[in-house]
């Protein structure tokens, strides 16, 4: 009997023994695991100083857009708009940043004074207009990409910026009629810009041209003579190759 009870003796004791041991190993271990998972998440400020090919989810997209549409530092600003750009590159964030509200948001810094912010927010909206449901967004603002296209130094970043906006909103037809009273502009700018400049130009009136309701406003605009460079042997090949395609396109 007694060599029993002295064995329960033993038993109990390892199993409060353990039981403490346990209580040591939360009080130490638990709270740093706690401690882990409260930690605050990312400030918006915070998300314009990470790698900006970094994958923001939709909850850090809004808090961005609340950021753009809050502060007037340029230098966040910029950031913010990078950040937004990079994201509107891949298609479930193009849908999340109109569902937030952000396209109005972003348009908005294309009336910005700073020419870097300026070409920032023209850069995210050209990203964002790839999805077709944005483009019903950024329609409204394709008169004043063009007028600001035509306004801003020949060969700049900005304008450079705008022409690609105008490019992705005209690959289909359902916005190519908002350009019919720029098209002289256009071939303006055609002849008078660098190796850049011509090239988007000519992206932009080859979408154009693939729309036999635009055939007619193209063959009517006024061009000077010097048109006739573009097909001059010495040009790039990239700007002779899509001169000829859009001849090619004019006449069929």
């Amino acid at each position: 009997m007694g060599g029993a009870r002295d064995a329960g003796w033993v038993a109990a004791g390892l199993v409060l023994g353990a039981g403490a041991c346990y209580c040591i190993y939360w009080l130490t271990r638990g709270p740093r695991r706690a401690r882990r998972r409260l930690r605050p998440s990312r400030s918006a400020e915070d998300l314009t100083d990470g790698p900006y090919d970094a994958v923001l989810n939709a909850e850090q997209l809004e808090k961005l857009l609340y950021l753009l549409e809050s502060t007037d530092d340029p230098i966040i600003v910029e950031k913010a708009l990078v950040t937004l750009g990079n994201n509107a590159a891949f298609s479930t964030n193009q849908a999340i940043i109109r569902e937030l509200g952000g396209i109005p948001i972003v348009a908005n810094k294309i009336n910005s004074p700073n020419q870097s912010i300026k070409e920032k927010a023209l850069n995210a909206l050209n990203n964002l207009s790839v999805n077709v449901e944005n483009q019903v967004k950024i329609k409204v603002y394709v008169q004043r990409v063009c007028e600001d296209v035509f306004a801003d130094p020949l060969n700049s970043a900005v304008q450079l910026a705008g022409l690609r906006l105008l490019t992705n909103m005209t690959v289909t037809n359902n916005y190519q009629h908002l350009l019919s009273s720029y098209i002289t502009g256009l071939l303006h700018l055609l002849l008078t810009g660098n190796g850049s400049t011509k090239v988007q130009v000519l992206k932009l009136l080859l979408n154009l041209s693939e729309n036999p309701d635009m055939t007619e406003g193209l063959l009517s605009a006024q061009v000077d003579a010097s048109f006739l460079s573009l097909y001059d042997g010495r040009i790039t090949s990239e700007i002779l190759l899509r001169a000829l395609t859009l001849f090619q396109n004019l006449n069929n």
